[in-house]
């Protein structure tokens, strides 16, 4: 791969497992230095022996207030991917509260407060970075079970679009990556129950899931020079479930 990011400084959240490791080691291998960070100390561990040697890890955790005073002192930070997150599926009259604050706190207050500390240390150091909040099909439909996170998802489409209006005399692009559902240790045990895999292969036109991969390159376009005309657009890699 081509160092497309060579001199760039990349923070990525929930970067342990799944979507947000690929997009580290994609950005890495595209030139840029990660800054990965995810919960997990044993997650992270083989992350620092990556070999392009371009990953350092943080064990934090994105409703840390300690961190985002961290991410604000990052020198040269210009690109941030802005992954953590994670869902409760429940029925609509099921959801406690415990759940609806934990979904509605990690995927909506706490991707807030990261962009905003991202934003700071590249409005602080003058630099025309890009920001990639990862959201989801289900931020641009519904589905059942679903009304949280697809309350909060919305949120973060709403979220963007209204950053990259606000952020774009800066220079600071801000989009989304939609992604249709990939088979990560968070789906997993979804996708394992054959009914509900049905549903899901019912509903994408390209009759796969998304990989991680394929997550990573749209992250990876997003964060590049180019995309450097995208600003305020969601990037489905949905297989066409949102065509319908």
């Amino acid at each position: 791969m081509s160092a497309v990011l060579e001199g760039q400084v990349a923070l990525v959240t929930g970067a342990g497992r799944g979507i947000g490791r690929a997009c580290a080691e994609a950005l890495a291998h595209a030139g840029a230095d990660v800054i990965a960070v995810a919960r997990s100390e044993s997650d992270l561990a083989n992350l620092r022996a990556h070999p392009t040697g371009r990953i350092d890890t943080w064990a934090a955790d994105v409703t840390d207030d300690k961190l985002l005073a961290r991410i604000e002192a990052v020198e040269g930070l210009s690109i941030l991917v802005n992954n953590a997150g994670g869902n409760r599926p429940q029925a609509f009259l099921d959801v406690d509260t415990e759940s609806l604050d934990f979904v509605i706190g990690l995927n909506v207050r706490a991707a807030f407060r990261v962009a905003q500390a991202a934003t700071r240390a590249m409005l602080a150091q003058r630099i025309q970075g890009s920001i990639v909040n990862m959201s989801s099909q289900m931020g641009h439909v519904g589905s059942p079970k679903r009304t949280v996170y697809c309350m909060s998802k919305h949120a973060v489409e709403g979220l963007t679009k209204a950053m990259a209006v606000e952020l774009a005399p800066n220079g600071i692009r801000v989009n989304t990556v939609a992604p249709t559902f990939v088979e990560t240790p968070l789906t997993k045990p979804m996708l394992d129950d054959p009914e509900f895999r049905e549903f899901v292969m019912g509903m994408i036109p390209l009759k796969k899931l998304a990989s991680l991969d394929d997550v990573a390159a749209a992250v990876l376009y997003l964060a590049s020079p180019n995309a450097g005309m995208v600003t305020g657009h969601s990037l489905r890699v949905d297989g066409g479930w949102t065509a319908h």
